[in-house]
This record gives structure tokens, sequence and C-alpha cells, in this order.
């Protein structure tokens, strides 16, 4: 038989004493969870570990003895220590005991009570009980009445050590008659702190879920789904983040107890995401209102306006000529880049009307970064899609008609093979023309097939310019998600403490020789960075169409219309 101790390493130094932990037979191992300082009283030491094991449900009890040999040097005390098992009466009575100079210690086991005593090889294995503990690798603590007795996991272990709470609260400065060594002996880790953010986070709490409460209702109303509000609602990607970012408040400002790790770490990721979005909007803000930058960005603003207009213009100059040598359809070709023209000469009127007003706009729009810098951002992406707007209504135009035409031409196409769309079963059936029917769709497929490169020069045109705007607001929004989605919380915890983020656990031999123990030291293994995004990462209110390029190009040749993104609801046409 194999004997598995599991000894804590905060143990090392304490006084010589008597262990306590719990023994799993099924595994045949010993679970140490902390050291009693001699002197004791053996009734004091039961009737401790009888209100240890009825409020944590874990059959505590004394396992051996432990020798300090470099402070009790006198063969009284490990002779006291031996026939202490007689009083507390645990087959095998473990006995640990420092070896000098060593640092490592020596392990062995009596056993008085059995008729047939067995030699048992027996291994010892340290571990860092601060580690076990937080490392959240044990089961839910919920589940008092499931056990973890599997044989093949570990899962026993780290369940023990996550029972015991009620025992590191003892510690070896209270006035009690048993003083203990455990992780916490140095006192409960920041207990006063926590409790008095307990005490002040319950009222706060309960104020800003009521606050949030009213704010969701408002959003929630009726007023908000009329026709103008509901239709800004859901295309200002500002509107979407202040309402993914009031959600994010209602999850964190709740006074519901998080069920498991999972939730407690949403909470806290988004706790901190939103603490540095918002100190990253106020440090954007600081920078903008100083040195009367508003001013300057509004003074350039207008000549920037000014330049891509007059570009505009040469273009649709160079191309109502005869661009890159092409033959073009004269006509056609001057009513579109008219009509095109017009709308610059609108676009240029509706920028100089609200010049005077575009440094005051900009002064309390730069207001919205002390929401955060993902407001800030998806504020500057509606600004660059109210500026480029007209670039908009010259894409929508040239695909709308370069769509018309395409889709004349394959119905023109069908016709001269006899065939056509059955509407009702979706599918192309065959069908017997009249000659006039035919000569007509021949006269109206030779009019689109000669125009159609003129209004695809076009379109090509506006697509490509609608492609860099679209290009422009997806890195901002990709940033924006990038920010809502990252867990900085969970990665800040891998770094610091990696063994809060544990994966699994590994054996390290520290020394193995005949005839003595054999001495392993289990350590944490936490989660990679990227096992630490992937499960902790935030969802997000804005999802991007994942086309591949063959669907993109499709859409391109089809005249179909291209968005940078699309919000929940939204259809893609």
């Amino acid at each position: 038989m194999v004997l598995k101790v599991f000894f804590p390493s905060c143990c090392s130094s304490a006084d010589s004493g008597i262990l306590i932990g719990r023994w799993i037979s099924e595994q045949n191992s010993a679970v140490i969870l902390a050291v009693v300082h001699f002197p004791f009283i053996p009734v004091q030491v039961k009737q401790y570990l009888g209100e240890v094991q009825r409020v944590t449900n874990v059959n505590v009890s004394v396992l051996g003895s432990w020798s300090n040999s470099k402070q009790e040097k006198e063969e009284s005390l490990s002779e006291f220590l031996e026939d202490l098992g007689t009083i507390f009466c645990h087959e095998p009575w473990i006995q640990i005991s420092k070896e000098g100079d060593s640092k490592f210690w020596s392990c062995s086991t009596l056993q008085k009570h059995s008729q047939n005593p067995q030699e048992e090889e027996i291994i010892l294995v340290y571990y860092d009980q601060r580690k076990v503990m937080l490392s959240h690798l044990h089961p839910p603590l919920d589940t008092a009445g499931q056990r973890a007795e599997d044989a093949s996991k570990l899962s026993a272990i780290f369940d023990t050590v996550a029972r015991s709470q009620v025992l590191f609260m003892t510690d070896r400065y209270d006035e009690g008659p048993i003083k203990l060594t455990h992780w916490q002996s140095d006192g409960v880790e920041a207990s006063i702190i926590v409790e008095l953010l307990k005490q002040a986070s319950v009222p706060a709490c309960m104020l800003l879920t009521l606050l949030f409460s009213l704010l969701s209702g408002i959003c929630r109303s009726r007023v908000l789904k009329f026709w103008p509000l509901s239709f800004l609602w859901s295309k200002l990607s500002t509107c979407e983040q202040l309402g993914h970012r009031l959600q994010h408040l209602q999850v964190i400002s709740s006074n519901k107890k998080a069920e498991n790790q999972n939730q407690l770490m949403r909470k806290a990721n988004i706790f901190v995401s939103l603490l540095i979005d918002v100190a990253l909007g106020i440090l954007l803000m600081s920078w903008l209102y100083r040195k009367n930058r508003i001013g300057h960005l509004a003074d350039t603003l207008i000549p920037v306006a000014d330049h891509v207009a007059e570009e505009l213009q040469d273009l649709l100059q160079w191309l109502m000529g005869a661009p890159a040598g092409l033959k073009m359809n004269r006509a056609l070709d001057q009513v579109l880049g008219r009509f095109f023209l017009y709308h610059i000469h609108l676009w240029i009127s509706y920028i100089h009307l609200l010049s005077p007003f575009i440094e005051m706009i900009l002064w309390y729009v730069g207001l919205s970064a002390c929401l955060g810098l993902t407001v800030a951002l998806c504020v500057l992406s509606d600004i660059i899609a109210l500026l480029t707007f007209h670039i908009y209504c010259f894409y929508v135009y040239g695909a709308r008609l370069y769509c018309l035409k395409i889709y004349g031409l394959s119905s023109l196409w069908r016709l001269f093979r006899g065939k056509k769309w059955n509407v009702l079963r979706q599918r192309v059936d065959s069908c017997s023309y009249d000659l006039d029917q035919l000569f007509i769709g021949t006269l109206l497929f030779t009019i689109l097939l000669f125009l159609l490169p003129t209004t695809a020069l076009y379109y090509l045109v506006f697509t490509l310019l609608r492609l860099l705007v679209v290009i422009v607001q997806g890195l901002i929004h990709l940033l924006v998600d990038l920010i809502d989605s990252l867990p900085l919380y969970s990665l800040i915890l891998r770094l610091c403490r990696s063994y809060r983020l544990a994966a699994g656990v590994k054996f390290r031999v520290l020394e193995q020789q005949d005839g003595k123990p054999l001495r392993l030291l289990m350590q944490i293994n936490p989660l990679s960075y990227r096992g630490v995004v992937q499960t902790y990462r935030l969802p997000t209110y804005s999802c991007y169409p994942r086309d591949s390029w063959a669907s993109l190009c499709k859409k391109l040749f089809l005249g179909e219309l291209i968005y940078p993104w699309k919000h929940k609801g939204d259809k893609q046409n």
C-alpha cells in the first residue's frame, strides 16, 4: 500500500504539536490542514474539532504528530507526542519530524492497534495551502452534501482545504486554549477592510440599482419606440454603446450574490473595464480642453471638409470626360456627373451653414468622454458617418442603379433562353414568348448592356470610397469591442496571482532516495493568457459580419449594400 501525505509548506516552521486534517480512506491519503501547538488539553482539542466538523461537514481529526527538532531537543517531548496516538486513536499514526539542518523532513507511520502491521511506502507531497485554497479547482462550496470522493481525482484534496475555512479563522494570536499554524496563522488577510467594504457596498448597490432601474425604464419606455427616436437609437452607435454600458452597470450594481466563480469573474471584469474606460475618457477630455484644442479642431474641420468636396468634384469631372481612355456613354455620363455635382454643392452649403456652430457642438460633444473612451469613440464614428453622408448617398445611388441593370440583364437573358423566374416556387421554369416580347426584350437588353460600363464605373468608384469609410469605422468599432470585451481583471490576475486562474496541477520531484519517502511538490498550473481571454471574454453589443471573400465579391458584383457592422435586430440587405 502507498500512503500519500499532503503537508502544507506553511507549517514547516511551526512549533512541535499534533497534526490535524482529514483522512481519505478511498485514496489512502492524509490531508494535513494545520498544526496544533504544544501545550494543549486533548479534551479541548476534541471539542474544537467536533465544532469544526459540525460547521464544515469535513471529518477533521488528529492524524499524527509534528516535531520540530530545532526548537525542541528533549526526548521527553518526542515520546509524549508518540503517546498521543493512544489518546486520539487514529490508524495509521503519522509522525513527521525535521531532520536537523536538512530542509526535508522524515515521515513514518505507527500502527499500534493493528494485529498485522505492514510497512507502507510513503509519498510526502508538499502543497501551498494558500494557493490551493484560492485556486478554485475544488467543487462549488454550495454543494455541501456532495463530496469529492473519487479516488482518481485530486478534487477531494482541494475540496477538503476549501471547506475548512472555519479552521483557518483561528490563528496563533487568539487568546483561546488552542494555538494553530496554517496559511493564515499570522492573521486573517484583509478581514477588516473586506468587512468594511461589504458593509459600505450594500447601501451603495441599492442606490445604484434604483438609479439604473429608472434609467433602463426610461430607455424601454414607449417614447423611444416612435419612429424618429427608434431609428436614431438603432442606427447611432453612441446610443448602442450607452445601452450596452447601462446593462453592465446593472450587472455590477446588483446586490444578488454571484452563484459561481464565472459570474464573479464576469462582474469583476466588467467593473475593471468600466473603471479603465472612464479613466481613459477623462484623460482624453482633459487633453481636449487644454490649450483650446477644441477651437483648433473646429477651425481645421471646415477646410478639411472643403478639401474633400473639391477632390470629389475633381473626381467627378474626370469621370465625366474620358477616364483612363475609356469610351463612355456621353449622355448618361453627363446626367450622372451633374446629378452628383449638385449633391456636392448641397453638401458644401450644408457644411458652411453649420460652421458658426461647429465649435460649440464639438465643445458639448467632448463632454461625452467623461462617460468613457468607448463612448467618445462611438461619437467619433457617428461624426464620421455624418460628415461622409454624401459619399454614402453616392454609393447607394450607384449601387441601386447598378443592381437594377444587373437584375434587368439577368431577367432578359432568361427571356432569350425561353426561361422565366417562378416567384412562387423560387426556381427557373420554361416559358414560351411571343415575337413582340422577344423584340422588346432584345431592344431593352441592348440598351442596358451598352449603358452598363458607364454605370459600373460610377458604382466602382463610389464603392471604393464607401469601403474606405467602412474600414475607418470598422477599426474604431474594433477598438471599442476590444475595450468592451477584453477581460482586464482576469489578465491582471493572471499576471500577478496566476494560481487564482488554475487549469490543473503538476508535481515536481524534490527528493527520491532508497529507504526514504518520496518527496513531491504540488504546484498550480495556471491558465494561459489565450485561455484566459477565451474563457472570460465579455459579450459585445455589435456583431461584425464574417463574410468570406467569395461572398463579399458576390455582393459587390450584384450591387448589394455593404455595412461596416450590423446591430442586433438589423437585417443586412
